[in-house]
């Protein structure tokens, strides 16, 4: 049985699921769907059109769905889409898109540490971790199993790939590939996220794969698509084609290569 208490404004058209806590001054917008077993601190605000899953946690001043900061956006309806599971630390601010709708999505068991922020029409995957203040603009793609590291900004438009990092403070401005540690201002590739790999389960085998095609990309002086064909006319462990897969659909370009770190040199 869901838990209300009486300070919070509900708009009579959300639709609230069981168990559902509702906090101290929590606002819930028109066209708002929240799942079994939500839990809102206190003072968060959800707007619609949203549809939140099952089992997400809230915390304090929370601003959830609200509309686009693209001034481009002229009223009409787009759509935030929220997994199951997720955690949205103090002050977190999620936007719906801004094209008529056009959905922001984001996926499951992820935690969003505080003052984070997510814009207009990004898809965000599932089991990321977004350090404090870690910021995307609009239209980024973030791949599963990706940490943002605090105040890192992303640009409009980029791919941050799968298991990826990025070090505090980073400035993105094209895509990170994915399994790779990325630092500065603006971001390079140090190399591979080699803790997050050992972590993950990554064999010696699979990451020497990944060294191979990550130096040939950075290392070999060769141009993107050079490698990629050098890459491809030999044999490419599974983990290894999803990097190389990457590099070849990027748009944007992807971060250039900077100085190694220990653990790529080994």
């Amino acid at each position: 049985m869901s838990t209300i208490h009486p300070t919070a404004i509900i708009d009579a058209s959300a639709r609230i699921d069981s168990d559902v806590h509702i906090g101290p001054y929590c606002i819930i917008g028109a066209d708002v769907e929240l799942g079994d077993g939500c839990w809102l601190q206190h003072h968060v605000t959800i707007m619609g059109p949203s549809k939140i899953g099952k089992g997400n946690k809230f915390y304090a001043y929370g601003s959830i769905g609200q509309q686009t900061q693209d001034l481009k956006y002229k009223a009409e309806p787009t759509w935030l889409e929220v997994g199951d599971n997720n955690t949205f630390r103090e002050f977190c601010s999620v936007h719906r898109a801004t094209s008529p709708n056009d959905k922001t999505i984001i996926g499951s068991h992820n935690n969003f540490l505080s003052y984070v922020h997510i814009a207009h029409d990004c898809v965000v995957g599932n089991h990321v971790i977004f350090s404090n203040n870690g910021t995307l603009a609009g239209h980024v793609v973030v791949e599963d199993h990706v940490i943002i590291g605090g105040l890192t900004a992303v640009h409009q438009f980029c791919r941050i790939g799968t298991r990826s990092i990025t070090g505090g403070c980073s400035k993105v401005t094209q895509d990170i590939p994915p399994f790779c540690t990325a630092d500065g201002n603006p971001a390079r590739a140090r190399g591979l996220n080699i803790v997050g790999l050992q972590r993950a389960g990554f064999s010696r085998d699979q990451m020497r794969a990944l060294r191979g095609a990550f130096r040939k990309i950075y290392r070999s002086g060769l141009n993107n698509a050079q490698a990629i064909d050098e890459l491809r006319a030999g044999e490419l462990s599974p983990e290894a084609a999803v990097f190389v897969d990457f590099v070849a659909a990027t748009k944007r370009g992807i971060i250039p290569g900077g100085k190694a770190s220990a653990d790529e040199e080994e």
